[in-house]
């Protein structure tokens, strides 16, 4: 298993049935941190890391606002059509500091593996080997993130800290994606949990990412 520390000046981790008011949850859904890990890795099939597992946690509490903003919605077409766009509020936290946990031992190719590809990413000649484009961001793609480090080095230099971390419950109290359909929501794919409180150095139950084969 593998941990990893990030953080993110601003984002939206917009909840799925946000409509008019784009409110956010606290953390990102496990389905926002698959994507984030594959663009860390240069990795553009969204398939490619079957039955790997993550979950995320968060550190302290980032401050919360509310922006006006334009947003797309697709009533006709084509995309530019008049009436596509609207002026929506959008919650925004700021000073987002996390930590993901990757485990890759249930993944079908075992040759080259997410947690194994992001270990070898966050390395330090890894600019040579790896292959990527666009900016790195959570979420949003103007949500860039700031810092990305393996987690032992931030423990060392916060050897104290505590995290709240998402943990699969039956009845939990928060519902988040772990697969996204992005034509239509047929196919998106949720689980239920709680933010539970835990040194940062605990490594927590994950949340299996069961994609493409499994549908």
């Amino acid at each position: 298993m593998l941990g990893i520390y990030v953080t993110v000046p601003v984002a939206c981790f917009r909840k799925g049935m946000a409509r008019e008011y784009l409110e956010t949850d606290p953390i990102p859904p496990p389905s926002t941190c698959y994507g984030f890990l594959l663009s860390l890795v240069g990795e553009i099939d969204r398939a490619r890391h079957e039955y790997v597992s993550v979950t995320c946690g968060l550190i302290g509490t980032p401050d919360k606002s509310v922006v006006l903003r334009t947003v797309w919605r697709v009533k006709s077409k084509p995309l530019g059509s008049a009436g596509n766009t609207r002026p929506d509020y959008q919650q925004l936290l700021t000073n987002i500091q996390l930590v993901m946990w990757i485990d890759s031992s249930r993944e079908l190719d075992q040759s080259a593996t997410l947690e194994s590809r992001v270990r070898d990413a966050l390395s330090p000649d890894a600019r040579s080997r790896i292959e990527r484009f666009g900016g790195l961001s959570l979420g949003e793609s103007t949500h860039l993130v700031d810092e990305v480090l393996q987690l032992e080095r931030f423990a060392a230099r916060e050897p104290e800290q505590s995290v709240r971390v998402f943990v699969l419950k039956d009845r939990g109290r928060m519902t988040l994606p772990i697969w996204v359909d992005h034509v239509g929501s047929a196919g998106t794919r949720y689980v239920t949990g709680d933010m539970e409180s835990r040194a940062v150095g605990d490594a927590p139950e994950l949340v299996e990412m069961p994609l493409i084969s499994s549908t």
